[in-house]
């Protein structure tokens, strides 16, 4: 995963292939994301938006989301506060 930190933040772009599910989860983590390719299924508490590249969102800490791929994709994260497990 290529990232980068700031003092309050961690940015970082995270790939998923075709058919691929991430499963429902939730973080302490404010999370602001942009696709920049491919096509999802992005279910954010109890709504499910289909996006597509250009799209943005953001998702409170502590709100269960989950993603389906339906095809390759690439999205830009910013976490706030910075995610530890995800420093190199």
């Amino acid at each position: 995963m290529i990232g980068f930190n700031g003092v309050k933040t961690r940015m970082a772009e995270f790939k998923l292939e075709e058919g691929a599910i991430l499963p429902r989860h939730t973080h302490p983590h404010e999370q602001t994301d942009s696709l920049v390719s491919g096509r999802i299924d992005l279910t954010i508490g109890d709504v499910t938006h289909q996006a597509v590249p250009g799209d943005s969102w953001c998702i409170p800490g502590d709100v269960e989301h989950n993603a389906v791929a339906h095809e390759n994709y690439v999205t830009v994260d910013v976490f706030s506060p910075v995610r530890e497990e995800y420093l190199p």
